[in-house]
C-alpha cells in the first residue's frame, strides 16, 4: 500500500503488525496512511490525559477519522470492516482488527468516555455509536428542537387559510362534474397546510416537484393571515451557497410574478436570499462563534431553508438554535441528492418514507376542517410525522422520459435497469434523452464524443452578443465530473475543454483572463458580495478591458479580474458542486475504474441536473457499482427523531 500521507517521523510497517512494541492498532493505522495528522495527534492528546487504553485510543482516532468523512459518529459495529474510514483504495491493512465488544468494553471502563451524561472527550451511546463530544451536542441538541418545533402553529385564521388554499390549489372537476381526489389533499396542498399548521414543515422532493413553488405560496398564505391581523411576518429566505442562494431569490420572484396577488402582500415576501453563514453574522469571528445564536436570535418569523440535503449537522443546528421558538421554519430539499461535504446526512436522517404517509388524527382532523378532504393513512404519527410531505411527480421531464426512468432505477439500486435504459447509446437516435457512451468513445470521424458535445454545448454561449444572454447561455450546458482530479476529473478537463474549443476557432485564450473564458467562485467574499459556487464569464467592456461579469439580484455586475476572490475555470465542474443548479444538458464523466467516490447519490444527483438530456461517459462496470453503491453515514439523529425505530 502508498506510504502517502505517513508522517516521515514514523518507521515503515513491518510484516507484522503484532511485533510493533507499544501502541500497536493506533501506529498500525497511523503507518497505513489511514489516519491524518488530526486524527493520529488527538488521540495522543488522549493518551496524555491518562486512563486511556490501547483500544479507546484506537476508537478515539477512528472516531476522528470518520468525522472528517461526513459521519456523526463511528458505529463500531462496523470497526471490522473499515472501508468507510480508509482513505486509500489500494489494498486492505494487514493485520486483525479488534472485536467490537472489547472495543466497547474498553470504552465503557474508561473516564475518557461517558454515555452523555457528564462531560467527557468522547460518548458512547446505547447503540454502539462512539461520538466526539460536541458532534453529540449538535445531533442531541438539533433532534430537541426540531422536536419541539413539530407542534401546531398558533393563531392561524381557517377561513382565510381555506379560501387562500381554494385560489392557489384550485382542484379540477371531475367529468361528472364531482371534485376529482375527493378523498385526499393534493400533496402541494397538504405541503402548504404542514406549513400554516405547523411550527416545522419538511418539504422533500426531487428536481422539478414544486417545491419552490409551493413556498411562494405557502409565503403568500401567511402573509394573509399576518396583514390581517396588522402587520407582516419576517421572512428570511435561506440556502447554503451564494448559487443556491441566487437560485432560491430567483425561484421566488419569478413564482411571485406568476401569482395574482394584493400589491401588499407581494411588497412583503422578500425577493432576496442569503446564505445561512451570512445570515447568523457573516461567518464565524475570532471567538468561533456566529452573531446570532439562542440569546441573540434573528429577527424572523418564518424561516425558509433550502436545498437542506447540502446543509451539515454542526450548521443546522447552530441556525436552528438561532431561531426564535415562535417563528415557523421550513426546510425543503431532495433526500436523495448527495449529503454535505462535512459531517452528517441531515435530510436523509429527518426524512422517513413511513411517517411521510401516515399522519395523526389530530393533524387529519385539522386539515379536514380546513380543506373540506379527508387525510388517510392516520396513526401514531411519531417524531416529525405531522411535519414531513413528500413531492414526487416533476414538472422538469416527463415521468416517463428516459432520464425520469433512469433516476428511479439509480435510487432502487437497479443497476440491471438503469444499464438496460443507458444500451441506447448504441444506436443514432439524436432524440434520445438518456445515453451512455465508453470512456474515450470516438465518432466514426475519429473525433472523441465528448469533444463533439462539449464544442456543440458550449457554441451558443460563446456566440452570444450580450453578457446577459452569455450568462443565461452558459447555464444550457456543462461536463460534470465525479472527481477533482486525475485524467477524468475537473482540472483536467477544463484544460482538455479549452483545448477543442480554440480549436474549432470558438475562443483565443491569451493569458489567464480571455473573454468567453467561464469564471466559477470557489470562496466567499462578503465585501465584494461573491460567493462560493458563483458563476460568472469573461467579457469586454466598451473600452475594451477584460471585465467578469456575473448575475446578481439587481442586475448584472461587474468586476475587473484583479478583484476576484478564488476561483477557476469552469467548462467543466464537480457534481458536487453542481447541486442546486440545472442545465439543459449535461455530459456526467464517470472515472475509469470503479471509485469510493463515486455512489448511487453522486450518479442520481448528476443525472437530475439536466432538464432535456444526459449524456454519460463511463463503462457498465462503472456505472454498475455506482449504482450498487449507496452512501450511508452513520448518525443518531434518525433515531432521535423517529422514536418508532
Amino acid at each position: 500500500m502508498s506510504s502517502a500521507g505517513i508522517d516521515a517521523t514514523a518507521s515503515e510497517p513491518t510484516a507484522s503488525v503484532a511485533a510493533a512494541p507499544r501502541l500497536q492498532l493506533l501506529e498500525a493505522l497511523w503507518q497505513y496512511g489511514v489516519l491524518s495528522p488530526l486524527d493520529y495527534h488527538f488521540a495522543l492528546a488522549l493518551r496524555a490525559l491518562g486512563g486511556a487504553s490501547e483500544e479507546v485510543l484506537f476508537s478515539a482516532a477512528l472516531a476522528s477519522r470518520a468525522v472528517q468523512l461526513g459521519h456523526v459518529c463511528l458505529d463500531l459495529r462496523k470497526v471490522p470492516d473499515l472501508r468507510f474510514v480508509e482513505r486509500s483504495t489500494e489494498a486492505r491493512i494487514d493485520f486483525a482488527y479488534p472485536a467490537p465488544e472489547s472495543l466497547l468494553a474498553a470504552l465503557r471502563a474508561s473516564a475518557l468516555c461517558s454515555g452523555g451524561e457528564r462531560p467527557s472527550p468522547l460518548v458512547l451511546d446505547g447503540h454502539g455509536r462512539l461520538y466526539l463530544q460536541r458532534y453529540f451536542g449538535y445531533e442531541r441538541e438539533l433532534a430537541r428542537e426540531l422536536l419541539t418545533r413539530a407542534r401546531p402553529a398558533p393563531r392561524v385564521d381557517r377561513e382565510r387559510l381555506r379560501a387562500g388554499l381554494e385560489r392557489w390549489f384550485p382542484r379540477a372537476p371531475a367529468a361528472n362534474g364531482s371534485v376529482s381526489s375527493a378523498q385526499q389533499a393534493s400533496a402541494l396542498e397538504l405541503a402548504a397546510c404542514v406549513a400554516a399548521l405547523q411550527g416545522l414543515a419538511v418539504i422533500c422532493g426531487g428536481p422539478g416537484t414544486g417545491k419552490t413553488t409551493t413556498v411562494v405560496k405557502i409565503l403568500a398564505l401567511l402573509q394573509e393571515q399576518a396583514l390581517h391581523e396588522g402587520a407582516p411576518l419576517g421572512i428570511l429566505l435561506l440556502a447554503p451557497t451564494g448559487k443556491a442562494a441566487q437560485r432560491l431569490a430567483s425561484s421566488v420572484s419569478n413564482g411571485l410574478l406568476q401569482l395574482a396577488l394584493p400589491e401588499a402582500v407581494k411588497a412583503s415576501i422578500p425577493r432576496e436570499a442569503s446564505t445561512i453563514h451570512r445570515a447568523l453574522g457573516g461567518g464565524r469571528g475570532s471567538s468561533g462563534r456566529f452573531r446570532h445564536d439562542a440569546s441573540n436570535p434573528l429577527a424572523a418569523d418564518v424561516v425558509v431553508v433550502d436545498e437542506v440535503s447540502m446543509v451539515d449537522l454542526m450548521l443546522l443546528y447552530q441556525l436552528v438554535s438561532a431561531i426564535r421558538p415562535a417563528a415557523r421554519l421550513i426546510l425543503q430539499g431532495d433526500q436523495d441528492q448527495l449529503a454535505s461535504v462535512e459531517a452528517g446526512a441531515i435530510l436523509g436522517d429527518i426524512y422517513d418514507q413511513s411517517a411521510a404517509e401516515t399522519w395523526s388524527v389530530d393533524f387529519a382532523r385539522r386539515v379536514q376542517e380546513v380543506t373540506g378532504q379527508e387525510l388517510q393513512n392516520t396513526g401514531a404519527a411519531p417524531g416529525l410525522g405531522d411535519c414531513l410531505v413528500h413531492l414526487e411527480q416533476s414538472h422538469r421531464y416527463p415521468s416517463d422520459s428516459g432520464i425520469g426512468r433512469l433516476a428511479r432505477a439509480v435510487n432502487r439500486g437497479d443497476a440491471d435497469g438503469a444499464l438496460r435504459l443507458l444500451q441506447w447509446a448504441d444506436r443514432s437516435d439524436d432524440a434520445l434523452d438518456c445515453q451512455r457512451f465508453d470512456p474515450g468513445a470516438r465518432t466514426p470521424s475519429g473525433e472523441q464524443v465528448l469533444e463533439r458535445f462539449a464544442i456543440a454545448g458550449y457554441a451558443p454561449f460563446i456566440a452570444s452578443v450580450t453578457p446577459a444572454d452569455k450568462l443565461a447561455r452558459l447555464e444550457g450546458y456543462r461536463v460534470l465530473c465525479a472527481h477533482r482530479q486525475g485524467p477524468r476529473g475537473v482540472l483536467q478537463l477544463n484544460l482538455e475543454i479549452e483545448r477543442w474549443l480554440t480549436g474549432a476557432g470558438l475562443i483565443e485564450p491569451r493569458g489567464t483572463f480571455y473573454e468567453n473564458r467561464p469564471i466559477l467562485i470557489t470562496r466567499n467574499d462578503y465585501g465584494l458580495g461573491l460567493f462560493n459556487g458563483d458563476v460568472g464569464v469573461v467579457v469586454q467592456d466598451q473600452e475594451g478591458r477584460l471585465r467578469v461579469c456575473f448575475q446578481g439580484t439587481g442586475g448584472l455586475r461587474f468586476f475587473a479580474p484583479s478583484r476576484l476572490p478564488p476561483h477557476e475555470t469552469v467548462f467543466a465542474m464537480t457534481i458536487h458542486k453542481s447541486q442546486g443548479s440545472e442545465f439543459d444538458a449535461v455530459s456526467v464523466v464517470l472515472p475509469d475504474a470503479p471509485s469510493p467516490l463515486v455512489s448511487r447519490e453522486l450518479l442520481y444527483t448528476a443525472l437530475t441536473r439536466a432538464r432535456r438530456r444526459v449524456d454519460i461517459f463511463a463503462s457498465g462496470e462503472v456505472i454498475r457499482a455506482s449504482v450498487e453503491r449507496a452512501v450511508q453515514r452513520a448518525s443518531g439523529l434518525h433515531d432521535a427523531l423517529w422514536p418508532s425505530g
